[in-house]
């Protein structure tokens, strides 16, 4: 069904996998919109609970892939090209009403890093690297990154980070917060697998919520985040998954979540 992307579902949970190895799994169009259909297709998916992003070969992302712009005709209006490839993705994670764990397997740069970070969950190989490389060719942070690095890690580290393209190591990243964690490259399908069973068999709807709730947390006052928390606790408490938690509650068992 792709040709730059794999996409597979098992067991509740939908791994895709950006397959340009050959240019470590840099985007050109293709990419950007396969990856964007594939999200949708996830997301209208009900059997899918928990989604895994990752990529093929030795790197995560490296980002825009430079050559395929400089051989499209005419120059490319990057503002446009934000708006139509780019931007879609990050929103399409950010709304996405499930879980997104991020296998951070390589070099995450440019906007690969900007895609790590939209996700929900990142488990890092030891190999594994992250870099906002933009100003290495006189570029800003786009996609994502200018909101989700100083949130992360405050604004003065995030400024060193964007004007320097400091590469992070996964250990360094991960005692910056950047990700969740970091395990030996041997260990990380068997981390992520267990990550992603976790989510598979999580009330994903409550998830959904907090995943809005804790977003527009990092921007509202606090009275707006506490009606907002209202809100959504009124939600989840006519959720199928609520009355089978009570339920097991009561009965000393463990709950089995059916993401309803």
């Amino acid at each position: 069904m792709y040709s730059t992307l794999n996409l597979d579902v098992q067991n509740n949970t939908a791994t895709i996998t950006l397959n340009r190895p050959d240019v470590y799994n840099a985007f050109n169009d293709a990419l950007s919109y396969e990856l964007q259909d594939a999200l949708k297709q996830t997301e209208k998916d009900a059997s899918v609970r928990a989604i895994v992003l990752t990529g093929a070969g030795k790197a995560f992302s490296s980002g825009q892939d430079l050559k395929a712009s400089l051989e499209s005709t005419g120059k490319r209006n990057l503002g446009e090209s934000l708006h139509k490839r780019y931007n879609p993705i990050i929103r399409a994670i950010r709304n996405m009403p499930k879980p997104v764990i991020c296998k951070l397997n390589g070099v995450a740069a440019g906007a690969g890093c900007s895609l790590a970070l939209a996700c929900d969950v990142i488990i890092a190989s030891e190999q594994a690297s992250m870099i906002e490389i933009f100003i290495n060719i006189a570029l800003v942070l786009d996609s994502g990154s200018s909101y989700f690095l100083p949130r992360t890690v405050g604004y003065h580290r995030a400024f060193e980070l964007a004007t320097k393209a400091t590469k992070l190591t996964a250990a360094e990243a991960l005692q910056m917060g950047l990700v969740n964690k970091v395990v030996k490259p041997e260990e990380l399908d068997a981390a992520v697998q267990a990550e992603a069973e976790f989510y598979a068999n999580a009330p994903t709807k409550a998830i959904a919520l907090m995943k809005k709730m804790l977003t527009k947390g990092m921007t509202e006052e606090l009275d707006a985040v506490l009606d907002y928390e209202a809100y959504c606790q009124e939600i989840a408490g006519n959720t199928e998954d609520n009355a089978e938690g009570v339920q097991a509650f009561l009965e000393k068992r463990k709950p089995e979540f059916k993401g309803k």
